[in-house]
């Protein structure tokens, strides 16, 4: 897909008033470039998920500066997606959930970097420099087909384990562990990735892949 640089979020989410919830909206355009509004005037727009009184996994706000840091990550994204056959945009859900792309985050349980993994599942893809955008992505993407394959491509039970663990799924019976965490990550996580899948098909940026498909199955 790769978006070119030009994300003007900042000042929409700060300007948000105490017990009122800021509505962004986004498109990107025939020029692969991304728009940000609290004021659509233009029908491309479509409602952004998040609220800067929302949480990352890292346990930090979403908020325009850490946001506005995406386009720098981009070609890494696709770069990793590519090499692990998972799809672009379900890296950059996962990135928005669990860092609000700072790459410097670290969680109260010691998962680092964009993607927040744990060091020692990033040691099972080779990687060991989480705060190496480039690595952490990386072993991100190699993480996610890892799950892809455990559990056949079941996107809800694959971000569940990306969440929980694994081992929480499968002690589960298959199924989504009943944390409050994790049930609210999942579909949160898939807002985000449908967002941008339907933008990038409205956009013509490419065919539907076997992941989109299985995702619109649990629409």
């Amino acid at each position: 897909m790769g978006y070119r640089a030009a994300l003007c979020l900042a000042g929409l989410l700060a300007a948000t008033a105490a017990g009122a919830h800021t509505r962004i909206y986004t498109f990107v355009d025939g020029d692969g470039v991304r728009h940000f509004t609290d004021m659509p005037d233009d029908n491309r727009y479509r409602l952004l998920v998040l609220s800067p009184h929302e949480l990352t996994e890292s346990g930090e706000h979403y908020s325009a500066s850490l946001l506005a840091r995406a386009a720098q990550y981009d070609s890494m994204i696709e770069t990793a997606a590519a090499a692990a056959s998972v799809e672009a945009n379900l890296l950059r859900a996962v990135i928005v959930a669990e860092s609000g792309f700072n790459s410097r985050a670290v969680s109260r349980r010691g998962a680092v970097g964009l993607m927040q993994v744990m060091p020692a599942t990033a040691s099972r893809f080779g990687v060991y420099d989480l705060y190496d955008p480039r690595e952490n992505i990386r072993a991100g993407a190699g993480y996610l087909n890892f799950l892809m394959a455990r559990f056949g491509r079941d996107v809800h039970l694959v971000l569940a384990a990306y969440n929980a663990g694994e081992d929480a799924v499968a002690r589960n019976g298959g199924r989504i562990p009943p944390f409050a965490e994790t049930m609210a990550y999942v579909p949160k996580v898939l807002k985000i990735y449908r967002m941008l899948a339907n933008q990038a098909a409205r956009d013509g940026a490419r065919a539907p892949s076997p992941l989109t498909g299985r995702l619109a199955e649990h629409s």
